[in-house]
């Protein structure tokens, strides 16, 4: 049925609207899209501020109770260490005593610094009045600890040094004469502190009798000594694999070396946690109490028990511009008398006795403001700042891991100095030995040497040390070169005789001797524990200049006096070792005899006298050795020295 123009005309406008509706219904679907995404863009905003609020409420839970929070979780973990201490001593208490030691000490000065912030103040208020009456009757104490010690001087000479024989009562003169020496070329005669050169002097004197006479400090000091000497060892780990498998081909560069990287690390690790000025300030509080020296040097001459000349007084830079002369003379000379913890492990890779040498790093720095104050006394007012607002520099790493790094890159100088001067001392060395030996030729003495001229040059200061009169020439040898060049070419040479007499060698070999006796190398060590040498005065007089510019002309004026002092400060020391050093006869007679060389030398001759000492007598059939000696070394001191008052052929 066809349709008439009228209809289509209406259909066509039908199917303009259709399609005007559909596409406005597309449209409208498609305006429609961004008001969804606007209300799933509204869900995520709240969940944000969901997020926030909780955050904020977190952060403002953990500032209202930080304190309460941080003490549960100090509480957890010391129960978590208590229980893991506690269960070591109940699976195995000998193999864990070192921990609990530790952890017991750790506990009592962690309660010690606690109570003294808390209760500081109050004990010393309440202590004011006893105080007020030491300082009223102070010079009536004075003179009766004056008598008493010289008391206990007199009896100690008289029941102990007198009875070990000649070398004891020659270190004790050494001794004196030291002081004396001091005391007669002070730059300010008479206007020494007795206080304080006493005190030096006791403190030097129990440290010393604590590690070299009773069994618990020995054993104790022994026992940190081994422990140090394989904590050492774990730089062989990082040695091997950079220069391989064969690196202890080259022992100084690839062996001894590394050790100050490590130890350097691991110091710069224990400033950054606060443990190393933590120690320095218990150290130097001890010293300032007792000595009557001021804060600023007392904590000077406590970091150099750990730390070399130019690092220890960075502790302290912010007042050495206000320092006196005096004390800048006494700064100075606590750098001279001691050797830095890093320097200290490379010289017990060297094979030096580690125990001798952490006993003379403690004892030099009594010794050194002791002797410090007497050559160089102070006359002037020192700048006033008590222990609590000396405030030590600590560094300024950020984390552990930057301290780790630090420290292990500062030592690139230090071992390239270290590397670079002995090549040059030991160059001229041999220049100058040469040089001598073509002078000595000329009067047909060509065996002329730098080494024979400070042998005989330093010789009687050896002797008077303790050293044994065959060994004072080596001694005064090794003296002459830590003084004229440095301290390691100086324990280089050390190391070798101990290596010669360990090996068991000939004594003498074209009468010229080879080796020196375990009581002279005791002293060695300690003569030479220290910076006093010629190229390390430059090196402080830069250093100080530096951070003090104002005191250019005072610290270039006190440093030769300060090398002398330093040097003096390690000869005393070494005198003090000598008076209480007893050898251990049993290992040193099961090591000489094990030789195939046996000398008889005076400490054998001691030991053996001892050892007959506590023999028991079995007659008529054995005899027997006791006191920790053994049947082999009673047979050997039987053959060198027989005794008179029992028959050797009845030892087994």
């Amino acid at each position: 049925m066809e349709l008439s123009a009228s209809e289509k005309q209406n259909v066509k406008q039908g199917n303009d609207n259709g399609a005007f509706e559909m596409e406005n219904h597309i449209n409208i679907n498609v305006e429609c899209g961004p008001g969804t995404t606007t209300h799933t863009s509204g869900m995520t905003d709240n969940n944000k501020n969901f997020l926030e609020k909780k955050l904020k409420g977190l952060q403002s839970f953990w500032a209202r109770h930080k304190s309460q929070v941080r003490l549960i979780m100090n509480l957890v973990l010391a129960a978590g260490f208590v229980a893991m201490v506690t269960a070591a001593c109940i699976v195995k208490f000998h193999r864990a005593v070192g921990l609990l030691v530790i952890s017991l000490v750790t506990i009592f000065f962690l309660v010690w610094d606690w109570m003294m912030e808390r209760y500081g103040d109050q004990v010393w208020e309440v202590l004011a009045p006893v105080k007020n009456i030491l300082k009223r009757n102070w010079v009536w104490f004075r003179w009766i600890l004056y008598v008493l010690l010289l008391a206990a001087v007199v009896c100690w000479l008289v029941l102990d040094t007198a009875q070990r024989g000649t070398r004891q009562l020659l270190s004790f003169g050494g001794l004196l004469f030291l002081v004396f020496s001091m005391m007669v070329f002070s730059k300010h005669p008479f206007k020494w502190s007795w206080r304080t050169l006493l005190s030096g002097i006791g403190l030097q004197f129990i440290f010393g009798l604590l590690t070299l006479r009773t069994e618990f400090g020995l054993q104790a000091l022994t026992w940190v000594g081994n422990k140090v000497e394989m904590f050492l060892s774990f730089t062989d780990v990082g040695s091997q694999f950079v220069f391989g498998d064969n690196y202890t081909d080259h022992f100084f560069v690839f062996r001894v070396m590394p050790i100050l990287v490590f130890l350097s690390s691991v110091i710069s690790i224990l400033y950054y946690v606060g443990f190393m000025s933590w120690l320095i300030c218990k150290i130097g509080f001890v010293m300032q109490v007792t000595m009557g020296t001021s804060p600023t040097e007392s904590m000077a001459a406590a970091g150099n028990i750990f730390l070399g000349l130019t690092d220890s007084p960075l502790l302290i830079r912010p007042y050495i511009s206000e320092l006196t002369v005096s004390e800048i003379h006494a700064v100075m000379t606590g750098g001279f008398a001691s050797i830095s913890g890093t320097i200290l492990g490379a010289y017990i890779s060297l094979g030096v006795d580690a125990t001798h040498l952490l006993t003379a790093s403690l004892m030099s720095a009594p010794a050194s403001l002791a002797i410090a104050k007497t050559f160089w006394p102070e006359r002037n007012k020192t700048v006033l700042i008590s222990i609590k607002d000396l405030k030590l520099i600590n560094g300024e790493n950020k984390n552990l891991l930057e301290a780790a790094s630090q420290g292990a890159s500062r030592t690139v100088r230090l071992v390239g100095s270290i590397i670079t001067n002995i090549i040059a001392f030991l160059a001229l060395l041999a220049f100058l030995d040469c040089i001598l030996s073509w002078l000595g030729g000329l009067f047909d003495y060509p065996q002329l040497s730098f080494s024979l001229i400070c042998s005989y040059v330093f010789m009687p200061l050896s002797f008077m040390m303790g050293v044994s009169w065959d060994d004072s020439f080596l001694v005064a040898e090794l003296i002459g070169l830590k003084t004229f060049l440095n301290e390691f070419v100086a324990y280089q040479r050390l190391s070798e005789f101990i290596k010669r007499r360990e090996a068991g060698g000939p004594e003498y070999v074209n009468n010229i001797k080879q080796y020196i006796s375990v009581h002279s190398e005791m002293i060695a060590t300690y003569a030479l524990c220290g910076f006093s040498n010629i190229a390390s005065l430059g090196m402080s007089i830069g250093a100080l200049t530096a951070m003090a510019p104002n005191k250019r002309s005072d610290i270039s004026r006190v440093g030769l006096r300060a090398l002398i002092a330093g040097s003096v400060a390690c000869f005393m020391t070494a005198c003090i070792a000598g008076m209480l050093y007893i050898p251990d006869c049993p290992l040193l007679l099961n090591t000489e005899f094990n030789n195939t060389n046996v000398t008889s030398r005076a400490e054998i001759l001691q030991c053996c006298t001892q050892l007959y000492s506590s023999v028991t007598l079995y007659e008529p059939w054995n005899v027997t050795a006791g006191g920790g000696f053994t049947q082999s070394s009673l047979r050997g001191c039987c053959a060198l020295a027989p005794p008179e008052h029992f028959n050797c052929s009845l030892a087994q």
